[in-house]
């Protein structure tokens, strides 16, 4: 392959990479909507979500940043303290709670919000600079409020139903139906809203910590690791006398955990901080509402679910929204590591000279299933 190809693929790879976790994030919506309303506990599914993902990550952190893995000081500690409370513990719990209360495409609707909580959060803290003057700066303000515009549309408007399918699943059909016109409807929505402020915040504590602690598999494992026992204390808390929802068997809900633990959790978190580390938070968050077309799609086809006008043309002014946003992230100037942090890291480190996305085989197979 041409040396012109090759940075053509290096360039693409940070956006693919992001449209594929979307599509995990995706899935993850489907089938945990559907255990939960099965009955399933969302204190056990975040306490087991995060379990797994530790388990599974911990021998790739181990092993790939066995020479390089930086010390935990006391401030990164307690980053990684606050990291597992605002993602694993708050922003998991209040998803799930407000996507069972809801339904999965409201909540994956409104996730579409976190590129602008992102967005402000970041300028706040002088993570993003805005120039009024400059074309790109005006296009990711434009983009950021086109997002939010398209976001109060889906959930302001509903409009006739689109009958994309032959046949529609009754059960879920009445479920849907009855979590729109019940009253923890409103309830849910703020509750998933919560949701998006917490994902947003983790999002720009992560890229700060990933700063002081620059190795991502490690950090994954700990976040993981940190969120798993700080939601096992919250569910003996809140489920206290009830032993009985820590069991789960080789079901559904089983299923459910380990897609999440692995692919949302894990996999995301380190994907993430790869991506964030060339790009930024903005970058990274401004993808999501990707996922939440592939949600409505698969909701359709899989769980009958009806998919509205307001819902298609809510989607429509996002992707505008999204590619105005995208295009002004994409004139920022690239973030790259320093010529002594890439000598040391480069040969185990899935980052390479330049801050370009370069992960070993190894990596690049659990990226991708």
């Amino acid at each position: 392959m041409a040396s012109g190809d090759l940075m053509v693929v290096s360039k693409l790879k940070p956006y693919l990479i992001m449209v594929l976790l979307q599509i995990g994030f995706s899935g993850m919506n489907i089938i945990a909507v559907a255990s939960l309303k099965k009955g399933m506990n969302h204190y056990v599914l975040v306490v087991y979500r995060n379990a797994i993902a530790a388990a599974v990550m911990a021998p790739f952190a181990l092993w790939f940043e066995r020479k390089v893995r930086p010390k935990v000081t006391l401030s990164v500690f307690f980053k990684i303290v606050l990291l597992g409370l605002l993602e694993p513990v708050l922003d998991q719990n209040l998803y799930y709670i407000g996507a069972n209360s809801t339904s999965a495409g409201l909540a994956a609707a409104l996730v579409n919000i976190i590129p602008s909580i992102t967005f402000v959060f970041a300028l706040i803290l002088r993570m993003e600079k805005v120039k009024l003057e400059s074309r790109h700066s005006q296009a990711k303000i434009a983009g950021t409020l086109v997002t939010v515009a398209g976001t109060v549309l889906m959930i302001l408007y509903k409009g006739p139903v689109l009958d994309f399918t032959s046949s529609k699943g009754p059960s879920h059909r009445r479920s849907a139906a009855a979590a729109a016109s019940g009253s923890g409807w409103l309830k849910g929505t703020f509750e998933l809203l919560g949701s998006c402020t917490c994902w947003s915040a983790f999002y720009i504590v992560q890229a700060s910590t990933l700063d002081a602690y620059p190795a991502e598999l490690s950090l994954t494992t700990l976040i993981c690791s940190m969120g798993a026992l700080l939601s096992a204390a919250v569910t003996l808390v809140m489920e206290r006398g009830n032993p009985k929802i820590w069991s789960i068997g080789w079901d559904m809900r089983l299923f459910t955990a380990a897609y999440s633990g692995i692919v949302c959790s894990g996999i995301a978190y380190y994907v993430q901080g790869v991506v964030m580390k060339e790009r930024g938070p903005v970058f990274v968050t401004a993808f999501n509402p990707l996922c939440m077309i592939f949600t409505t799609v698969m909701g359709s086809i899989i769980l009958k679910e009806d998919v509205t006008l307001g819902r298609v043309i809510g989607a429509a002014i996002i992707v505008t929204g999204l590619y105005s946003l995208i295009w002004g992230k994409s004139k920022d100037p690239s973030t790259t590591l320093s010529e002594e942090r890439n000598e040391k890291m480069a040969p185990n480190l899935p980052v390479s000279n330049g801050g370009n996305i370069n992960p070993s085989p190894k990596v690049v197979e659990l990226q991708v299933n």
